[in-house]
């Protein structure tokens, strides 16, 4: 049972209000230590509160505010670190090579993820701005989010019976889609020599 499965079994029973906190904090985990699925998550959590649009809504809002203090938490603790200067360098070498180099590329982020800890390069990275990166952030949340949970309400209202089945197989193809695109940007790195072949 992973960390995500041990906090639903506890939230769950409790209902809507105790759903949302969960979510906060898979999206808070994610976005500061380490990678929750919470796309799965995020669908779990929808379907649980009934899988109505007004709910859909709620989750998206927890899920933007929850992935802003993630994601800003991190950027606070990494300013306060004396970062080596040859790391800083590392990150802008690594970043100079992807496709976008500023912070739009935060938004290709959800699609191919390339960016991890992203707070902390926002941190390390010097000609990135806090405020446009978080821009870039929330756009980035609600339009996949946003994506995500209005096919969640529409298939709950088409087919209610057999909607987790669905949404479970609509999500495990986003991450696969998501997998395979960083599988081959980590390739392409490591034939750049960017990062060390593992």
């Amino acid at each position: 049972m992973g960390l995500g499965d041990w906090l639903f079994g506890i939230f769950e029973p409790y209902g809507a209000l105790a759903l949302l906190l969960f979510i906060m904090l898979i999206f808070f985990i994610d976005a500061i230590i380490f990678p929750t699925l919470p796309e799965l998550f995020f669908v779990i959590v929808i379907v649980s509160g009934g899988g109505g649009l007004l709910f859909g809504v709620e989750v998206l809002i927890v899920v933007a505010i929850a992935e802003i203090l993630g994601v800003t938490l991190l950027y606070l603790i990494v300013e306060k670190i004396k970062v080596p200067k040859k790391l800083k360098n590392i990150v802008d070498r690594y970043i100079k090579f992807l496709v976008v180099s500023d912070e739009r590329i935060l938004l290709v982020n959800r699609v191919a993820p390339v960016i991890p800890f992203t707070g902390a390069f926002i941190s390390l990275v010097e000609s990135w701005k806090y405020t446009k990166s978080m821009l870039y952030i929330l756009i980035g949340c609600l339009v996949k989010y946003g994506i995500i949970m209005m096919i969640v309400v529409f298939l709950n209202e088409k087919y209610a019976n057999e909607v987790t089945q669905y949404t479970l197989v609509f999500i495990i193809i986003v991450i696969a889609i998501s997998l395979v695109a960083s599988f081959l940007r980590k390739k392409k790195l490591e034939k750049e020599g960017l990062i060390e072949n593992s």
